[in-house]
């Protein structure tokens, strides 16, 4: 295990995940909605509608959508190099 820095609170802990404990949760929550979000007629070309219409932070939107599961869409939409 590793002492890391939360990506999403910034809290550190020990763990081979780069989100501590308490925001996990709240991570696999976003996920999932933005999963949702991407299921249905998307016609946005901004991170920040996107941050709007689902709830998420355009900070962890960010990190979302630099995932392999995203790539796709992110590329698709050119937003996953949008920094904020």
């Amino acid at each position: 295990m590793e002492f890391k820095k939360c990506e999403r609170c910034g809290s550190f802990f020990l763990s081979e995940s780069n989100i501590c404990g308490n925001c996990s949760p709240k991570d696999t929550f976003e996920l999932s909605k933005l999963r949702t979000y991407f299921e249905g007629d998307v016609n946005t070309t901004s991170i920040d509608s996107i941050a709007v219409d689902t709830g998420i932070s355009v900070k962890n939107l960010n990190r979302y959508l630099e995932n392999e599961e995203f790539s796709k869409i992110s590329s698709k939409l050119n937003i996953g190099n949008v920094k904020l």
